[in-house]
């Protein structure tokens, strides 16, 4: 995250180093080595958080080792935690063994540490969200919501739900909805890109450029419906217009570290929406959270990408746009390759789950 405006950077960034500072994290070799528990202020440990400490429990995210010795603290018969060993885990105690006992452990824990002023840099209470986001079982997989009874007898994906701002603390995958709104040819050189201003007041990157629409996927709300949702109120647009002409076209996603060095890995789903001729459209700011809209010719765009004045995962969607529309093919581009790869990263999610 970040609270400062942006300032163009001195020189042209180039795609690949764009994308690499939304994609700029990768666990260390040692990661689920006893040798990384016996140095607690090192930011590059991290211990994996599964549900239980039954072998093959799903791991759902990755704790900096200051998280788990605050957890250490905690009262008994809410966490286990075992003495430091290679390849140990965080897990939730035996008795906390569904959704909703999770979800609420959780809540009573962020909001005290949110009151007593633990984090405040990501949880303080002008970061709080108020704001639930899922959290899956296997990241990759179905979005399922709330189940109709409060039981793991079924195995579903879903897992729990926790409050938005404190996700990076306990290093969940998180999800959200990007979408580009263009005008004319998406593959012609004279496409135009409708590219909002970050409001001033907004809690993370103020003032920063971003994807004519974006946002995140709260708890219980399908994919589409919470671009839906985004699209009327971040850009006044009707409903109608969203299910008609938004196509979706993939998803991004990337190991992002922030200043804080908490981690963020990130899926974020991606959309297309070419503006309609016979249906005049202009996006317009509507509940506060961007300041304007600017419809910018291609080559506009492309410099203020390079400048490093969009938000990073926004600029790596945009890179994104570029490569599905031939603006970016490997005859123009020697990075191609990584470029591809890294919008498309698996999290190492595999050795998050291999000690486990």
């Amino acid at each position: 995250m970040s609270n400062d405006p942006p300032s163009p950077v001195s020189s042209p960034l180039s795609y690949l180093e764009l994308v690499k500072i939304c994609d700029n994290f990768r666990l260390p070799p040692n990661f689920g080595s006893s040798d990384v528990f016996q140095k607690p202020s090192d930011t590059d440990s991290f211990v994996p958080w599964t549900l239980s400490q039954s072998p093959g429990s799903p791991a759902v995210g990755l704790l900096r080792l200051d998280i788990v010795d605050l957890l250490r603290k905690e009262k008994p018969g809410t966490w286990v935690i075992p003495e430091p060993q290679a390849g140990y885990c965080v897990s939730f105690d035996a008795s906390v063994n569904t959704p909703r006992k999770r979800t609420a452990v959780l809540k009573e824990l962020c909001e005290r540490w949110r009151d007593t002023g633990a984090f405040p840099a990501s949880i303080g209470p002008r970061k709080w969200r108020n704001e639930m986001f899922p959290v899956y079982r296997n990241p990759f997989g179905v979005h399922e919501y709330y189940p109709e009874n409060d039981s793991d007898e079924g195995e579903g994906n879903y897992a729990f739900q926790m409050e938005r701002a404190a996700c990076a603390l306990f290093g969940v995958i998180t999800y959200g909805v990007h979408m580009t709104i263009y005008q004319g040819i998406a593959s012609s050189p004279q496409v135009k890109i409708w590219v909002p201003t970050r409001a001033r007041t907004k809690q993370t990157w103020p003032s920063w450029l971003d994807n004519s629409v974006a946002g995140g996927i709260p708890s219980g709300m399908p994919v589409f419906e919470s671009l839906v949702k985004e699209c009327e109120e971040e850009a006044s647009m009707e409903a109608d217009i969203v299910r008609k002409h938004a196509k979706p076209v993939g998803a991004i996603s990337y190991f992002f570290r922030n200043r804080m060095h908490f981690l963020q890995p990130e899926i974020k789903y991606v959309y297309d929406l070419g503006v309609p001729h016979d249906t005049p459209f202009q996006p317009r700011p509507l509940d506060g959270e961007v300041e304007s809209f600017d419809l910018l010719s291609l080559d506009e765009v492309k410099s203020k990408l390079r400048q490093g004045i969009f938000k990073p995962n926004c600029a790596a969607v945009l890179v994104d746009f570029f490569v599905r529309h031939g603006h970016l093919t490997p005859d123009d581009e020697p990075d191609y390759m990584e470029i591809v790869s890294r919008l498309h990263a698996r999290l190492e999610y595999e050795r998050w789950c291999r000690q486990v």
